[in-house]
């Protein structure tokens, strides 16, 4: 693992030489956010494989690239699009890019996701406030020898997701007429959606949303110390909830048609998170 500390160095030397700034905080744009990163002022745009020790994304709805530069005043470093588990990288290289902003300086992190629908109050166009998570049907990305310079060998995680930031976004969003949903979010590692049963066995967990990426990368911020949001786009129910089957091109639909509201929340929870330094 030592290794992997050393790559990790490399990685943030490699950034170094393109960037003048240590980023406050970082967002990762998940499916239908891409166009987020047109927001970013002075921008550097940095491709996730011209990265030492970093994977390629191989989802055609993820750009794969870093975009660092200015979001109204705020330094931020920017994810337009993941890696995932079920592209056939090690839960390590899906954590790296997360390790490396926290390494950059960035302290906190905004996470965001397109998820399937399983509390039956929800509709497609929904935004979700993640306010917890199970990611027990994924490796840990904290399996093996612990790196004592990213963070301790037992770390908690009884508060993943901020409580007082997640309610200062609430408040904010309403004033704003955002309507916005909070609840419990499942990884599971895909790349097929999943089953009618395994949803009505999530739904028995108290599980709201479901989704192939977020709760291994909030693992690994929060074993570095990062203050977190995570916030979900339900772009389509999950299997069995509504008599039609499901597919990636409703997901892609349904992201872009939610995407105004989407953005303004991720502003929200950026100038939140910057009023609260």
């Amino acid at each position: 693992m030592k290794d992997l500390y050393e790559e990790l160095k490399k990685s943030c030397s490699a950034v170094w030489e393109k960037l003048d700034f240590e980023p406050e905080i970082a967002i990762v744009l998940g499916s239908g956010l891409g166009g987020f990163a047109e927001e970013i002022e002075d921008a550097i745009a940095l491709p996730y494989d011209q990265v030492p020790g970093l994977a390629a994304c191989t989802v055609d709805t993820h750009v794969g690239q870093f975009i660092f530069g200015k979001l109204a005043g705020v330094r931020v470093a920017v994810m337009q699009g993941r890696i995932h588990y079920y592209e056939g990288y090690s839960v390590e290289q899906v954590v790296m890019p997360i390790r490396l902003l926290s390494m950059l300086g960035a302290e906190k992190l905004i996470l965001t996701n397109a998820a399937g629908g399983i509390n039956r109050k929800f509709i497609p166009g929904d935004l979700m406030l993640i306010r917890d998570h199970i990611a027990s049907l994924i490796p840990s990305p904290l399996r093996g020898t612990n790196i004592e310079e990213l963070g301790p060998r037992f770390p908690d995680m009884s508060e993943v997701y901020d409580a007082t930031l997640r309610e200062q976004i609430r408040k904010t969003a309403a004033e704003q007429g955002i309507e916005l949903r909070e609840g419990v979010y499942i990884q599971t590692p895909g790349p097929q959606y999943e089953t009618p049963a395994e949803i009505r066995a999530y739904a028995a967990l108290g599980v709201d949303a479901v989704g192939m990426s977020t709760a291994i990368e909030a693992i690994a911020a929060r074993h570095m110390g990062m203050t977190i949001c995570g916030i979900s786009c339900i772009t389509n129910m999950a299997a069995g909830i509504e008599a039609k089957k499901l597919s990636h091109e409703e997901v892609k639909q349904t992201a872009e048609k939610a995407s105004e509201n989407f953005e303004k929340l991720v502003r929200i929870a950026v100038d939140t998170m910057y009023e609260g330094r």
